[in-house]
């Protein structure tokens, strides 16, 4: 497994990956653009061939960007759609550039369409946008289930995948405080979680992890997330879902809300309980 946080590039590329490593990370996660939308900095190929250059020299493993918040792939306006499209369209070239293999994506939410429309709207964006040559995979990222989100069952990811005209260039990031949130039992029972996923799913798709803590209990649809120790999965139960053999040579980020010192010693725990 690899071990990050989510980071900043706002300093270019070279610079997060010296900020990862100073804190022992051997990947991390960053946003495409501004998380609330807007225009994307210009990349510098000098930055990325430093970039490029460290993380071979520290064996980093892959690297994940994600995209925007303001990206919903099921958005009922139009013009909110086709936004979506487009960006998504944009950042999936800007990360072939710099050599990043993942963008992770919320799937989006139906804004009352209902899921069935929802689901169908993603899809369709996607066959828009994928191709089956692409270099950089789109992760749709499981969901708490929040209002009208799509993406909270295991189900939700699978009839998207089903529809895609490429589905090879698609795969699935999850989340620990989503699972949580969305009612699947990581404290108790991640192994039956991880068996749900492969049937409903596939774990051949499950391509990286974003690694939180709880604030909100069991099923209660909320995206609310917590460090380390610090909410209702707990330390313990988190130890345990890292020593899965289904999660080795994944990217496993920390999202959780401390600071970059917290995020090193969360990551000194994580190599310890798996014996890195």
């Amino acid at each position: 497994m690899y071990f990050g946080a989510h980071l900043s590039i706002s300093k270019g590329f070279h610079n997060a990956v010296r900020e990862a490593i100073s804190i022992e990370a051997r990947t991390f996660q960053f946003f495409t653009r501004n998380p609330r939308g807007g225009q994307a900095k210009a990349l510098k190929q000098e930055d990325i061939d430093k970039a490029l250059q460290l993380r071979e020299e520290y064996n980093f493993g892959p690297i994940v960007a994600h995209a925007p918040y303001t990206i919903n792939l099921a958005a009922p306006k139009e013009e909110t759609w086709n936004f979506a499209r487009q960006t998504l369209a944009a950042d999936i070239e800007r990360m072939r550039q710099a050599c990043i293999p993942y963008i992770v994506v919320h799937p989006g939410s139906h804004v009352g369409q209902g899921l069935d429309v929802g689901i169908e709207k993603i899809a369709k964006a996607l066959n828009d946008v994928l191709k089956a040559d692409q270099e950089v995979l789109i992760l749709l990222e499981g969901m708490a289930g929040a209002g009208s989100e799509v993406g909270g069952r295991f189900e939700d990811l699978a009839a998207i995948i089903e529809r895609l005209e490429v589905p090879e260039v698609v795969g699935i990031c999850l989340d620990t405080c989503h699972l949580f949130g969305a009612g699947y039992d990581v404290k108790d029972n991640f192994q039956e979680v991880l068996q749900e996923f492969d049937k409903i799913v596939g774990l051949q798709r499950l391509k990286a992890m974003h690694f939180n803590d709880s604030l909100q209990p069991l099923g209660s649809r909320k995206d609310r997330h917590a460090m380390i120790g610090q909410g209702l999965i707990g330390a313990e139960a988190l130890a345990k879902v890292l020593q899965a053999p289904a999660l080795q040579g994944l990217p496993i980020n920390l999202e959780t809300p401390g600071e970059i010192e917290d995020y090193r010693r969360e990551i000194e725990w994580m190599k310890k309980v798996t014996n890195q």
